[in-house]
């Protein structure tokens, strides 16, 4: 229950539809107990046990309410029967018996109708929140979990809870209410029989709960082996070029393969026990029943102490505790399997994103001087990548960060743009510290090019649009002029509304790459970032960029990360790095002219080219 506790805050904004829902149970409760009651005055009728009562009772009070409803009915049946006809008092039992079930089934309806909008909006709403958390929190977090077993938690696991979330309502009250009416009716009827049948109703309940209790452990295993199976189909999916090309589909296959058996053993062990429940409670319910049969067998027919229609209403009434009993034992092993579920979505919404915003954070809407480095040392797990780094970036000026893969290089670029928070040091912007600054006003404040153009499956004029919210046309036509990318685009089946596929993969590296410096031009910052922008293309491709970036770099304060140190001749200042330090740093001429690092670099490339 801890956990529902706290996913509860989700049905706030629906409860005029959880008021509905209780009060609409409430009726249900009430109705299925008197449509059980109803049948004890249509078989006093038939079975003619009625007692002639010419005067009409007088009310004296609840303590006497049973014997008040019992001379009104004779009193009813003698003023119809008054003609020797049975005919008008039985039409008016058999109406009395369709209308106490028809209340029944319209309140059961009305019950189902309003908790709908209740479970589908807690669902919405909780998906959604979700969603938001998964974009909120750093990059770092990613690179630790499994992207499969997040999307599990936000389609498979919100819906498990959505489940439980409408049977811990019936737990809470549709059938105790039904239970606790039908009781009192039972207890009217007679005290000494319900008495008799609750000395095996714990010792039932005692039984049935062993069954629930290992449902929690072996549903928290179902749903995360549904996660790693997914992980495994978005790893599948994304790479299936390489997969191919390696001819390593069996490979994939088995694993994948091994984790649907793990699913499927985990999945019947849950199940099998689960359905358990129904059978157990019916079982016992009926052993109820023939221990009341009997008991309540000698009773009619030994004792004399109980009338035989008053015995048919009650087993009426004892079998109608069985359908809730039934329901309750089935809520609970759904709120132990919800339980699971919830604490594996509360895992993500109640993870604190370490790349937090401080209170009353500055926002920023210009660069006007530079982006300075001071110090800073940084580690993704144990290792530093960055020792003691320093750095000036003067606003107007193309810094270039060159050296040999693991550097450095492109952590410099994350830690920039915050995607990760240096362990020491400050990065500042105009003189203030970036963790003072908004989240949102410091990445405005940046373009980002990549290495891997990330595009989505959408069309050209909407991945470029995404650098500026509500551009017209134009703009966009105009940015993708200046990216060198119009002309193909114009080729293209459709021009600017030509879906381009998943990660854009109906175009080649060059157009791609292309396209993501568009979105870079059209969103128009004062800080550029180009992470090796340039290093997966070819000769041809790599022109056509290189002349892209160099129009939008003009005039504009950029930090380039080169791996191809031709597209950096130009530079203001290219720093060399190796393990995380500065080894050198200077023009392209003057480093040179040192015959050190930067020199043996570019001879090294020569060479390879």
């Amino acid at each position: 229950m801890n956990y529902f506790k706290k996913i509860i805050r989700f049905a706030r904004p629906y409860k005029a539809f959880a008021i509905l829902n209780i009060i609409a149970n409430i009726c249900y409760a009430l109705f299925a107990t008197l449509a059980m009651i109803s049948l004890f005055p249509m078989l006093s009728v038939l079975f003619k046990q009625t007692e002639p009562v010419y005067k009409e009772p007088i009310w004296k009070g609840i303590s006497e309410g049973k014997e008040y409803l019992m001379e009104y009915l004779n009193f009813f049946v003698t003023q119809k029967t008054e003609d020797g006809s049975y005919d008008d008092a039985l039409f008016f039992m058999v109406i009395l018996v369709i209308s106490m079930f028809f209340l029944k089934n319209l309140f059961s309806y009305l019950a189902m109708y309003f908790i709908t909008f209740l479970r589908n909006g807690v669902l919405k709403d909780l998906r959604n929140e979700l969603y938001e958390k998964t974009v909120e929190l750093p990059i770092s977090y990613y690179s630790e979990k499994r992207k499969g077993d997040t999307i599990a938690r936000i389609t498979s696991d919100v819906l498990e809870i959505q489940h439980s979330f409408l049977s811990i309502l019936e737990l809470i009250i549709r059938e105790p209410l039904t239970i606790v009416f039908t009781i009192i009716a039972m207890l009217s009827i007679s005290p000494k029989l319900t008495l008799f049948v609750f000395l095996f109703l714990p010792i039932s309940g005692f039984l049935i709960s062993l069954i629930g209790k290992s449902l929690k452990r072996k549903s928290d295993k179902v749903q995360k082996e549904q996660g790693y199976f997914l992980s495994i189909l978005e790893e599948t999916l994304g790479g299936l070029r390489v997969i191919k090309a390696f001819n390593a589909e069996s490979r994939f296959s088995n694993t994948f393969q091994k984790s649907t058996k793990r699913f499927y053993n985990f999945s019947n062990s849950l199940l099998n026990r689960q359905n358990l429940a129904s059978p157990t409670s019916e079982f016992f319910g009926i052993a109820a029943i023939g221990v009341i049969l009997w008991y309540g067998g000698n009773m009619v027919l030994v004792e004399k102490t109980l009338k035989p229609e008053l015995f048919i209403a009650y087993m009426g009434l004892a079998y109608n505790i069985l359908t809730p009993a039934k329901a309750i034992s089935k809520a609970s092993y759904g709120v132990k399997k919800g339980n699971a579920a919830a604490e594996r979505v509360l895992e993500i919404l109640e993870t604190e994103n370490p790349i937090s915003e401080i209170e009353n954070a500055v926002e920023k809407t210009t660069f006007d001087k530079s982006v300075s480095l001071e110090k800073i040392s940084f580690k993704y797990e144990d290792e530093y990548v960055l020792k003691d780094f320093n750095l000036q970036v003067p606003k107007g000026s193309t810094v270039a960060l060159v050296g040999q893969s693991g550097s450095g290089k492109s952590t410099i670029a994350n830690l920039v743009t915050r995607f990760y928070d240096v362990n020491m040091g400050t990065i500042k912007i105009d003189g203030i510290n970036i963790k003072d600054l908004t989240k949102k006003s410091l990445r405005g404040l940046m373009g980002l090019v990549t290495q891997d153009s990330i595009l989505f499956n959408d069309t050209v004029k909407n991945n470029i649009g995404l650098g500026k919210e509500n551009a017209t046309d134009d703009e966009i036509v105009e940015a993708a002029k200046i990216a060198n990318a119009h002309d193909f685009i114009m080729q293209l089946p459709d021009g600017y509304d030509t879906n381009i596929g998943d990660s854009g993969n109906k175009l080649s590296g060059g157009q791609k790459q292309r396209l993501s410096i568009a979105r870079a031009v059209l969103k128009n910052p004062p800080i550029m970032i180009l992470d090796e922008a340039t290093s997966a293309l070819d000769t041809e491709s790599e022109r056509l960029v290189q002349d892209a970036l160099e129009k939008m770099m003009r005039n504009r304060t950029s930090i380039v990360i080169a791996h191809r140190l031709s597209t950096i001749q130009n530079a203001d200042n290219i720093v060399v790095l190796q393990k995380g330090e500065i080894v050198e740093q200077g023009s392209h001429t003057k480093l040179l002219s040192k015959n050190g690092t930067y020199k043996k670099l570019v001879e090294m490339q020569s060479l390879g080219a």
